[in-house]
């Protein structure tokens, strides 16, 4: 009866171990697994999954690597991860190395806060009978709050049996649209336009663009499309690093902040008795040059956010961090010469 109930409960916690385990590393991820359906034999597919350590311990990433080393190359952005801090590991896939359906394996193995692998799949089908040209929505760099359309040209070769049912994108910041322009008995083509939404935020973006087809062989073509979003206000250095200041002396540092237009700062608000920050030059203008100045009354760690407001229409406000260290004054200590003769005074008297 004990051997009994003693194997049972080994057996439980064997079938109940693996689990728990896996279900922290995998938990991370926003996404397992990337399709991107049928693409055009030679293009390259970027990827990109985002994990972020939930666990409320340090994680480090020992490794991670492909199933498949000639057709996909993987990187991860940060090895080391503090609680709540994310990183990305980015996937590249030659399609150049393959012909048909492939399924590759990512596997991403941790060292902390204990010893476990997630595993990641990538798929796509590579075709010599599609083409995209150019092979990308590439929108380049763009000024916040324009509103642009870039086109490519999808064809289906080999009879043009292929016809569009519909296209849609992974991202709702961007608007595409498709029409014909011409088919024949050996191939259809079609013009893929995507527009941006004029509310895109800052930064350097990807998504995908799917072209839906009847034809079961192709059921959908991805397009990729990058564009990098100027922000309406970007100040450099984008913060402030005062490094170790003595109390009562005077700490100051400049600032550019520029605008895509010309603009008025209208208000500067975070600011204290200690930490200062002033606008050096009136009025109107596309660069403004602001001056930071820390004088700490009392010892202590400085980490203060600074709002600059604007009169702009778009992305008027603006956030920066000061981060600094006040420290006691050193005391003076007399010199050596200074202490001899003090003690020589001592003995005469």
């Amino acid at each position: 009866m004990f051997l009994r109930k003693t194997l049972a409960l080994l057996f439980a916690l064997a079938m109940t171990a693996p689990a728990w385990s896996a279900s922290w590393a995998d938990s991370m991820f926003e996404e397992l697994s990337r399709d991107f359906g049928a693409v055009p034999m030679g293009q390259v597919l970027v990827h990109q999954f985002r994990l972020t350590n939930n666990t409320g311990k340090p994680v480090v990433i020992q490794d991670a690597r492909a199933s498949c080393t000639k057709c996909t190359s993987v990187s991860v952005l940060n090895n080391s991860l503090a609680p709540g801090q994310s990183t990305w590991i980015t996937v590249q896939m030659d399609t150049s190395k393959f012909l048909g359906p492939k399924t590759v394996t990512i596997s991403v193995t941790f060292a902390q806060p204990g010893f476990q692998e997630a595993r990641l799949l990538v798929s796509a089908v590579s075709r010599e009978d599609l083409s995209v040209t150019p092979d990308t929505l590439a929108f380049g760099q763009v000024k916040h709050g324009d509103s642009p359309t870039i086109s490519v040209k999808v064809a289906f070769l080999g009879g043009g049996q292929a016809r569009v049912v519909g296209v849609t994108s992974d991202s709702n910041y961007v608007q595409p649209s498709i029409k014909p322009l011409d088919r024949n008995g050996k191939f259809a083509e079609y013009e893929l336009s995507a527009k941006l939404r004029p509310d895109v935020p800052a930064g350097k973006w990807y998504t995908l663009v799917w072209v839906k087809t009847n034809d079961p062989a192709i059921p959908a073509v991805s397009v990729p499309l990058t564009v990098d979003v100027t922000a309406p206000l970007d100040l450099s250095p984008p913060n402030v690093q005062l490094g170790e200041v003595k109390v009562g002396t005077l700490a100051e540092r400049r600032v550019s902040l520029r605008g895509v237009q010309p603009f008025k700062i209208t208000a500067i608000q975070g600011v204290s008795d200690d930490l200062q920050v002033k606008d050096t030059q009136d009025g109107s203008r596309q660069m403004h040059v602001l001056l930071v100045t820390f004088k700490p009354t009392h010892v202590g760690e400085l980490t203060q956010t600074i709002k600059i407001v604007t009169d702009m229409k778009e992305g008027s406000d603006l956030d920066f961090e000061v981060r600094g260290k006040a420290i006691a004054e050193a005391k003076e200590i007399p010199s050596l010469p200074s202490r001899l003769l003090g003690r020589r005074k001592l003995k005469e008297q």
